[in-house]
C-alpha cells in the first residue's frame, strides 16, 4: 500500500448569499501544485428547504464525491459498501471523526444552506507521520486553534513568525 499522509475532513457551511467565484478551488489547486495537500474528494450538499432532504449538488463535471458520499450514507454507483468499514489499522490510539460523526456534521446544515465537504491528504506530513509512528508515538489529540485561543498567545505567535521570517530571509540571502 502506498504511504499516505494524515487525511482530514473539512466541512464548510455556506448561507444562501454565498459567492462562489472559484477562489476556493483555485487555492486548493495551488496547494496541490506545491505538494502541500492532495484533494482526495469534494462533495457539495444542499439542505433543500422544501423537501428537508440533503441533496448532492453537481460540481462542474468533476468526478468527485463518491468517497465522501459513501461516508455520509449516500448510495453512489461503483462504491462498494463492504469496503467502507475496513481500515486494517490499529484503532487503539486513533482519533478523529467517525462515520457517525461525519453524518451528524452533515445534519447540522440548516434548511436552505449548503456545505462543502473536502477530504484532504496532508502530503507534507507523510514522512512526519512515519517518523512519529516509528518512534512509538501515538496520537493524543489534534485540531485547529480557535481565534479565541490564538488571541491568548497572539503577541507570542506574532513575535515567533517575525523571527522565523527574518531567519528565512537571511537563509535565502546567503544561498542566493
Amino acid at each position: 500500500m502506498t504511504q499516505i499522509g494524515p487525511v482530514q475532513l473539512i466541512a464548510i457551511g455556506f448561507g444562501p448569499d454565498a459567492k462562489f467565484e472559484g477562489r476556493i478551488l483555485d487555492e486548493l489547486e495551488r496547494l496541490e501544485e506545491h505538494k502541500t495537500i492532495r484533494l482526495l474528494d469534494l462533495l457539495f450538499l444542499l439542505h433543500d428547504a422544501q423537501s428537508g432532504d440533503l441533496v448532492v449538488l453537481e460540481h462542474q463535471g468533476e468526478d468527485l464525491g463518491a468517497i465522501l458520499g459513501a461516508l455520509l450514507g449516500f448510495e453512489f454507483e461503483g462504491v462498494e459498501a463492504e469496503a467502507r468499514g475496513a481500515t486494517g489499522a490499529d484503532d487503539q490510539h486513533a482519533f478523529g471523526l467517525s462515520q457517525n460523526d461525519i453524518e451528524q456534521l452533515a445534519g447540522t446544515i440548516e434548511p436552505g444552506q449548503a456545505a462543502a465537504f473536502m477530504l484532504i491528504e496532508h502530503v507534507w506530513a507523510r514522512d512526519l507521520k512515519s517518523a512519529i509512528r516509528d518512534a512509538g508515538g501515538v496520537p493524543l489529540g489534534e485540531g485547529f486553534l480557535t481565534p479565541e485561543a490564538v488571541a491568548e498567545v497572539a503577541l507570542e505567535v506574532a513575535a515567533m513568525t517575525t523571527a522565523l521570517d527574518e531567519v528565512e530571509a537571511e537563509q535565502a540571502a546567503t544561498t542566493a
